[in-house]
This record gives C-alpha cells, structure tokens and sequence, in this order.
C-alpha cells in the first residue's frame, strides 16, 4: 500500500544527511518550519514593497501641489496621468531594492537533490520569492526593455550580447545562461528545478549562442540548448535532455527532427503532403 501524500513531506530517505542542528530541527518539524519561512518571505517583501513605493508616495505629493490648483476636468487628467506614473516609478524602483535585497540576503543556493523541508532550500525559497515580487508586478511591463534584461542580470542571471528576450516567466535566474545572440520567444518558460515524490531537484540549465527557443516552450532544470540549435515552438524539454549544437528538436517531450522530417512538415504545412 502506498504512503500517503503527507509522508512523503517528511521522507528522509533520500534526502543528503543534516549540515547541522538547524537543519535537523527544520526536517523534524517540516510544516511549522515552512510556514515561519514563507511569514518571514511576507515581512521581507512587505518591506521591500514599501521601499520600492516610497519614491512613487514622493512623486504623488509633488504633484498634487503642482496640479491643485487646476480646475476639472484638467485636474481629473492631471491625477490620472501622475497615479499611473506613480505606477511606473514603484515598479522601477522595485526593480532596483529587489536585487539589493538577494545580495544581501542568504539567496547563494547550489545544485541540491533532497527534501522540500531542508535547510538547504531556504536560499532558493528566498531567491525566487524575491524574484517573483518584480514577475508578478512589473516585469511583464519591462520585458524586451534594457530595464529587463539588467533586472534579470542584477539576479544572477548570466545573459550573452545581443540576447532576445521576449518572456518574464522565468524561475531561478541565478541558475540560468544565456548565450550570446540567443533568442527566447513569448512565453518561453524556464525553471532550473524540478521535484516529484518529496524531492527537490535544483539543476542549471544553459542555453547556447545563437539557440533559438520558439514561442511557449518548456525547459525544467538540468537541461542544455548547444550552439545554433533550435526549439520548435510548444515543445518540452525534460530533465536531463540535451540538445547538441545545430540540432532541431521538438515535441513533448522533445527529440530530435531531422531535416528531411522538417522538410515535410513545412511541406504539410504549406498543404502540400499529408503526414496522415
């Protein structure tokens, strides 16, 4: 009979040994050390939230002083312009305390396989949670911009020249390469992790120069894009896969299509065979 899913949260039988007291603490009581972890996220991106709109609140008040003696409807287009803007500021700002705040905070985590519950997790918990206050605010907003692209620099983030980025759902950005001249298509996701079975994986992933990932694919942790290859668009690369230099891959999960494969596709998408 198999284990019930809450067993698997505290299973360490697979997990490295404990580097310490605090480790073995956390493991021992799994669920209240992940909640005092994801309060103590709250209190840091609360504060950073905080930071990120002082500069918004000051811009707002200046203003409203330079603006309050207008009369409507000029005034009513005055605050509307100066409330949006006001927008535009925060998520810059954001864009500038959230980095300072993964350098200074414990966020340095390594390649690990274990348990959820470990110590050796917390630095990656912090890293994407610090990550996601900009993904899930203001990064939509910047991709494709320089400001974007040295956000995720300022990550850890490792971007070659003239590298074209056109998506924000991104995760572990310290994990992540880009070659040179690389390009990602919208909604390209990458995540240098991946877990099952009460198992955290954290794996680099690695995309070649001159690699191209078509529009909505999928790449998990441990996965490398070589030189000139190419992604079709959709297509999923699973852990551990590896694309060689050249190569053309796609599909779920993807494999290698060879050029006379492609050729018929683009031949039946044309209409002029049928694969059928």
């Amino acid at each position: 009979m198999p284990d019930p899913p809450s067993a698997f949260a505290n299973d360490q039988r697979k997990n490295p040994p404990p580097t310490g007291w605090l480790d073995r603490l956390m493991r021992r009581f799994a669920r209240a050390s992940y909640g005092a972890a994801v309060l103590l996220l709250y209190v840091l991106a609360s504060s950073a939230l905080g930071l990120a709109l002082m500069p918004a609140f000051g811009f707002w008040h200046l203003a409203g002083r330079l603006g309050g003696a207008w009369n409507p409807p000029l005034h009513w287009v005055w605050e509307g312009f100066t409330l949006s803007l006001c927008f535009f500021i925060f998520g810059l700002a954001l864009m500038i305390v959230v980095p300072v705040y993964n350098f200074v905070l414990p966020t340095r985590f390594k390649p690990f396989k274990g348990g959820y519950y470990t110590l050796a997790a917390v630095p990656w918990f912090l890293h994407n949670g610090l990550f996601y206050l900009v993904r899930f605010t203001f990064l939509p907003f910047a991709t494709l911009t320089p400001f974007g692209v040295w956000f995720l620099k300022a990550m850890g983030m490792k971007i070659g020249r003239h590298a074209f980025i056109n998506t924000e759902l991104i995760s572990d950005p310290r994990f992540i390469e880009i070659g040179d001249d690389a390009a990602l298509g919208g909604s390209v996701r990458i995540f240098a992790h991946y877990g099952g079975g009460g198992n955290l994986v954290l794996a680099p992933v690695k995309i070649g120069h001159r690699a191209t990932l078509g529009a909505g694919v999928c790449v998990m942790g441990d996965v490398e894009v070589g030189d000139g290859a190419t992604v079709l668009p959709q297509s999923v690369l699973l852990p551990g896969a590896r694309v060689p230099p050249g190569e053309t891959w796609g599909g779920v999960p993807a494999q290698r299509i060879t050029r006379e494969e492609m050729e018929q596709i683009k031949a039946h998408i044309r209409g002029l065979v049928d694969l059928g």
